[in-house]
């Protein structure tokens, strides 16, 4: 019996020890997720303060913009990239970068309904014309009036309602409203990546109707506020504007653009777009911060809307 016993003995010991490291294993394995775990969410949040940091210090210089200046343009301080900040301590070692945009310098889509619901005829035409700019199909105008207009009745001859989205997979309903973000064009009806990634950078999606900015508009939407504007006399502009804007906005572009088209344009803009990137160890952090600037007097700053990863 002896033999048979000692044989159990020594299995139930082999047991035992296997166990005993299966479970130190585990809990070492479960350790070092949480303890990578904490480390990702610390980085994250360290991130998160520096690009908060980074609003504040942008903040002060449109402040101080407002107060030094009577339009805002290209060669202001506000408009350069930023340099790479790095972001040093005893346990953190990252860098921040960004840029500040000037989103009265874009068409805003918002534009194309009034105050009343209804698609706004001038803005719609100028979207039209930022499409054929852009070599984008010009429906996407009539498109986007259809997704933002206060009623249900598809636009002729370019529109789409409920009636298209509801057909969909996964079935949706248009907005029938203004939009907070240029990403809801996705939405649209027809509307594929490549035609909004070459559609983004020339709109925003802004509060209420805004004035276009002319000093700092890229060519594009120069372009686009009038159809008898070539790309010759926009090359022009572009070159007369660089030293610190048009001197006379009004007077510039009376001879440019339609009486209606006039009352459309200025030299000042209230809404801003920044965007930080923020990279600590391997976690990279993604910041927008929509900007609003009181140009009434006070020139204060304030993030009306604020969003990680995404526009």
């Amino acid at each position: 019996m002896m033999p048979r016993q000692s044989g159990v003995a020594l299995i139930t010991a082999l047991l035992i020890v296997a166990l005993v490291g299966i479970l130190t294993a585990t809990l070492a394995w479960d350790n070092a997720l949480d303890l990578r775990r904490t480390m990702t969410q610390i980085f994250h949040d360290e991130g998160t303060q520096a690009a908060y940091g980074a609003e504040n210090w942008v903040s002060s210089l449109l402040r101080d913009d407002a107060f030094d200046s009577s339009n805002d343009h290209l060669g202001e301080i506000w408009a350069a990239e930023f340099p790479v900040l790095p972001i040093e301590s005893q346990s953190v070692q990252g860098a921040l970068t960004g840029e500040l945009a000037d989103l009265q310098g874009r068409f805003n889509v918002n534009n194309l309904i009034g105050n009343n619901g209804e698609v706004d005829p001038i803005a719609l035409d100028q979207f039209r014309r930022l499409l054929i700019v852009l070599e984008l199909d010009p429906r996407f105008a009539g498109i986007a009036a259809d997704w933002l207009d206060a009623d249900r009745d598809a636009g002729f001859p370019d529109g789409a309602e409920d009636a298209i989205y509801s057909g969909q997979v996964p079935p949706y309903l248009a907005a029938n409203q203004p939009i907070t973000s240029i990403s809801e064009l996705m939405a649209l009806e027809g509307m594929d990546k490549a035609t909004f990634d070459a559609l983004a950078p020339y709109i925003a999606a802004l509060p209420g109707r805004t004035d276009i900015n002319v000093n700092t508009a890229p060519a594009a939407v120069l372009q686009s506020l009038d159809e008898s504007l070539s790309v010759s006399d926009v090359e022009g502009l572009i070159s007369e504007r660089e030293d610190g804007g048009f001197v006379d906005v009004e007077n510039r572009f009376r001879t440019l653009v339609a009486p209606d088209m006039l009352d459309r344009i200025g030299e000042t803009s209230s809404f801003f777009q920044l965007r930080v990137v923020v990279q600590i160890a391997t976690v990279r952090v993604n910041y927008y911060s929509l900007l609003y600037r009181d140009t009434g007097g006070s020139g204060e700053v304030v993030p009306i809307q604020r969003s990680f990863g995404t526009i």
